[in-house]
Protein backbone atom coordinates (compact mmCIF):
# COMPACT_ATOMS: atom_id res chain seq x y z
CA UNK A 1 0.00 0.00 0.00
CA UNK A 2 1.57 3.13 -0.91
CA UNK A 3 0.38 5.97 0.65
CA UNK A 4 -0.68 9.70 -1.11
CA UNK A 5 0.22 12.80 -0.33
CA UNK A 6 -2.95 13.87 0.96
CA UNK A 7 -2.94 10.38 3.29
CA UNK A 8 0.68 10.85 4.40
CA UNK A 9 -0.61 14.25 5.89
CA UNK A 10 -3.75 13.04 7.35
CA UNK A 11 -1.55 10.52 9.41
CA UNK A 12 1.14 13.21 10.43
CA UNK A 13 -2.01 15.28 12.26
CA UNK A 14 -2.98 11.89 14.25
CA UNK A 15 0.73 11.46 14.77
CA UNK A 16 1.33 14.39 16.38
CA UNK A 17 -0.10 13.61 19.59
CA UNK A 18 1.71 10.01 19.64
CA UNK A 19 4.32 9.70 21.96
CA UNK A 20 7.19 6.79 20.98
CA UNK A 21 6.39 3.63 21.72
CA UNK A 22 9.15 1.88 20.92
CA UNK A 23 12.59 3.04 21.42
CA UNK A 24 15.98 1.98 20.28
CA UNK A 25 19.18 1.99 21.99
CA UNK A 26 22.77 1.52 22.31
CA UNK A 27 22.16 -2.21 20.91
CA UNK A 28 20.22 -0.68 17.85
CA UNK A 29 18.16 -3.14 15.51
CA UNK A 30 17.55 -6.52 17.47
CA UNK A 31 15.31 -9.36 16.68
CA UNK A 32 13.50 -8.36 20.09
CA UNK A 33 13.17 -5.04 19.03
CA UNK A 34 11.96 -5.63 15.42
CA UNK A 35 9.27 -7.70 17.29
CA UNK A 36 8.23 -5.06 19.66
CA UNK A 37 7.55 -2.64 16.62
CA UNK A 38 5.84 -5.19 14.90
CA UNK A 39 3.54 -5.72 17.64
CA UNK A 40 3.10 -1.90 18.32
CA UNK A 41 1.83 -1.77 14.61
CA UNK A 42 -0.81 -4.65 14.81
CA UNK A 43 -2.38 -3.23 17.90
CA UNK A 44 -1.85 0.77 17.10
CA UNK A 45 -1.90 0.58 13.50
CA UNK A 46 -0.15 4.04 13.89
CA UNK A 47 2.84 4.44 15.88
CA UNK A 48 6.36 6.32 16.78
CA UNK A 49 9.83 4.95 17.04
CA UNK A 50 12.71 6.83 18.28
CA UNK A 51 16.30 5.88 16.30
CA UNK A 52 18.99 7.22 18.63
CA UNK A 53 22.05 7.29 16.04
CA UNK A 54 24.15 9.80 15.58
CA UNK A 55 25.27 8.72 11.74
CA UNK A 56 22.41 9.70 10.07
CA UNK A 57 23.76 6.56 7.25
CA UNK A 58 23.41 4.08 9.66
CA UNK A 59 19.82 6.21 10.50
CA UNK A 60 18.81 5.78 7.10
CA UNK A 61 19.88 1.97 7.14
CA UNK A 62 17.94 1.42 10.55
CA UNK A 63 14.66 3.22 9.11
CA UNK A 64 14.72 0.88 5.35
CA UNK A 65 15.61 -2.19 7.46
CA UNK A 66 12.30 -1.74 9.69
CA UNK A 67 9.97 -0.49 7.09
CA UNK A 68 11.01 -3.91 4.90
CA UNK A 69 11.12 -6.26 7.73
CA UNK A 70 7.56 -5.06 9.44
CA UNK A 71 5.91 -4.19 5.51
CA UNK A 72 4.63 -1.07 7.41
CA UNK A 73 4.68 2.64 5.54
CA UNK A 74 7.18 5.07 6.69
CA UNK A 75 4.68 8.32 6.93
CA UNK A 76 7.21 10.93 8.01
CA UNK A 77 11.03 11.08 9.65
CA UNK A 78 11.79 14.17 12.33
CA UNK A 79 15.42 13.79 13.49
CA UNK A 80 15.47 10.88 15.58
CA UNK A 81 11.74 10.10 15.17
CA UNK A 82 10.18 7.67 12.87
CA UNK A 83 5.87 7.19 12.00
CA UNK A 84 5.26 4.22 10.67
CA UNK A 85 1.65 2.93 9.86
CA UNK A 86 0.47 -0.48 9.14
CA UNK A 87 -3.58 -1.38 8.25
CA UNK A 88 -4.28 -4.26 10.17
CA UNK A 89 -8.20 -6.16 9.45
CA UNK A 90 -9.98 -3.86 11.63
CA UNK A 91 -8.80 -0.44 10.23
CA UNK A 92 -8.79 1.11 13.49
CA UNK A 93 -7.80 4.39 11.46
CA UNK A 94 -9.74 5.91 8.75
CA UNK A 95 -7.65 6.57 6.27
CA UNK A 96 -8.75 8.83 2.72
CA UNK A 97 -9.39 7.12 0.05
CA UNK A 98 -6.77 7.54 -2.89
CA UNK A 99 -7.60 9.10 -6.25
Amino acid sequence: MNLTTKQKQHLKGLAHSLKPVVMLGGNGLTEGVLAEIDNALSHHELIKVKVASGDRELKNAIVDAIVRETQAEKVQLIGHVLVLFRQSEEMKIAVPKAK
